[in-house]
């Protein structure tokens, strides 16, 4: 997947569902909530399906390790939750005229900086549309926020391009970085994605917990049917890769290939070699 397709579908998806609280009625929360119940199980299933055995098997750092910055993560989530009030995960709070909700706004966007960064490590088509599928509900709850605040349109148009650009900007950061000989942050990469797979296991399981009916153990049709969609979606990019995710793999392959070639090629020569001193003896 080309950065540019990246940086578009991750600004693009948080874009329009931030803007789209101007044209949507914000008391119809049911198609939100289906929306929500969805991003949940895709992004749960893709982190256990796809990031968290690649977290293990992939980088140089201990499992004990990785597991430490997972929780670490979880815990992050947990502390950031505090100041952003649960909109990561769609919760829409109405507060009329309150002021600019900056505790908000810098959890948010550091949160989506974040979640960009180990964009550039592979994986990148399940964390793509893991993380734009799970920003539109976000989008959409800062957007209603904001409208509730005395700022003005062009204030709050302004602030959630913000937000929808702060992914793109920690995919483009950790790209600069890791082609640049400023930082070796590539080697730092497994514990970004660990981080990363923390936050995700916190806001899918809370999101999955509270989007149901307002009684959690009574069973909701449309629901589970959200849920088993988004499982059956992170399936099929289990059960058919990508080509970018079998990229490193491929290519080493064809070295290998090619030096298993080099040295039968060399070992003719010398057999070759060795038929002609033969034939002058």
């Amino acid at each position: 997947m080309s950065s540019f397709l990246i940086v578009a579908i991750l600004f693009i998806s948080a874009s329009i569902a931030g803007l789209a609280v101007f044209f949507v009625k914000r008391d119809n929360t049911n198609y939100l909530k289906l929306i929500l119940s969805f991003s949940g199980a895709y992004l749960f299933a893709i982190t256990v399906l796809h990031l968290i055995p690649h977290a293990y098997s992939d980088g140089n750092t201990s499992p004990e390790i990785i597991g430490l910055y997972i929780l670490g993560g979880f815990i992050f989530q947990l502390l950031l939750e505090q100041f952003s009030q649960g909109i990561e995960h769609g919760h829409i709070h109405h507060h009329e005229n309150s002021g600019f909700p900056l505790g908000i706004m810098v959890s948010l966007c550091l949160h989506a900086f974040l979640e960009g960064m180990p964009l550039v490590a592979g994986h990148q088509s399940q964390l793509v549309f893991g993380i734009a599928i799970h920003h539109i509900p976000a989008a959409f709850a800062l957007g209603s926020l904001l409208l509730n605040t005395r700022l003005t349109k062009n204030s709050i148009i302004i602030l959630l391009l913000i937000f929808a650009a702060m992914t793109p900007l920690g995919y483009l950061t950790s790209s600069f970085l890791s082609n640049g000989e400023i930082s070796n942050i590539s080697q730092h990469f497994d514990k970004i994605m660990a981080v990363v797979i923390g936050i995700f296991l916190h806001i899918s399981t809370t999101i999955l917990f509270e989007s149901g009916s307002a009684d959690h153990h009574k069973f909701n049709k449309k629901k589970m049917a959200a849920v088993f969609l988004g499982i059956a979606l992170s399936l099929t990019t289990f059960l058919f890769p990508t080509h970018d995710h079998s990229h490193h793999g491929h290519d080493h392959q064809h070295e290998h290939n090619h030096d298993a070639h080099d040295h039968e090629h060399h070992d003719h020569d010398h057999h070759d070699h060795s038929d002609h001193s033969d034939h002058n003896h």
